[in-house]
């Protein structure tokens, strides 16, 4: 259930199947794969795929068109939200736009200019079809409901939820689950049940880095560096957690420990 199935992913591009398939087989995408063998392509490989059909359709030559879905591929991989993402022809650049920052994919001609948020609309009428059969057939377990929050997470954020209390409904102590959960709570202000959801995460998976990160945000936005600092020592493989340690550490004149965590930080980034 979770992702897109070719034939889906078809009808809304506007490729053909072997097109699709094609990119696959150039390792340009790796969807999973589902029960039956078929493919399913995740919201990024969308991305990706209606980024190929404007080159396509702009008659960009297909070695420099590869080029520039490869390099695409990379940047989508470093952006936490895709809907802030425009890609479009800028002149005889390929640019990728993430809000405020502006990325030259590759030198190349063509007319190629979409929002992904205007995409991510489009996406959202299959995750939501995906989401009402789920509920009415009723035959995903917790994990298969947790990769569908996934899935909504990028197209209907506010659908989100409903997949994620389910997947915990089936299976209080799925971790993933809660931490999902938790950080939408969070965006929504809603910092006491973000909280309980963390803390539930840990009670699962006592390791989990992105509650102890998570947690250390709330603290972090009521102002109690203190406590946030706590958490984001328990946080180290994320790269944010270091950027903010030593943040914190200019704040209490730590300038060592400043230097040190942003050299992490910046070693951290480095291997993602």
């Amino acid at each position: 259930m979770s992702g897109y199935t070719t034939k889906e992913v078809s009808e809304l591009i506007g490729l053909q199947p072997y097109q699709i398939r094609h990119y696959v087989r150039r390792k340009l995408l790796n969807p999973s794969v589902g029960d039956r063998g078929e493919f399913r392509f995740s919201f990024q490989d969308v991305v990706i795929l209606r980024s190929a059909k404007g080159l396509l359709d702009a008659q960009v030559p297909v070695r420099k068109a590869y080029r520039v879905l490869i390099k695409l591929q990379d940047r989508l991989e470093r952006i936490k939200s895709l809907a802030s993402v425009r890609v479009f022809a800028d002149g005889e650049r390929i640019v990728v736009r993430d809000r405020d920052l502006t990325w030259d994919a590759e030198t190349g001609q063509g007319q190629l200019d979409f929002s992904v948020s205007e995409l991510a609309g489009d996406v959202a009428d299959i995750a939501n079809k995906h989401l009402v059969s789920a509920q009415v057939n009723d035959v995903l377990d917790s994990e298969g409901w947790y990769n569908l929050g996934l899935d909504l997470e990028e197209v209907d954020s506010l659908r989100a939820p409903e997949a994620y209390h389910k997947a915990i409904q089936l299976d209080p102590k799925n971790a993933d689950a809660h931490v999902n959960l938790g950080r939408l709570m969070q965006l929504q202000g809603n910092f006491r049940l973000a909280k309980q959801h963390y803390e539930q995460a840990l009670e699962s998976a006592d390791d989990h880095q992105l509650a102890f990160y998570n947690l250390g945000t709330i603290y972090d936005e009521l102002n109690e560096v203190e406590k946030a600092a706590e958490y984001y020592e328990l946080a180290l493989t994320i790269p944010d957690a270091h950027f903010n340690l030593s943040r914190i550490s200019e704040i209490k004149g730590d300038e060592i420990s400043a230097v040190r965590h942003m050299r992490l930080y910046r070693e951290l980034l480095e291997k993602e």
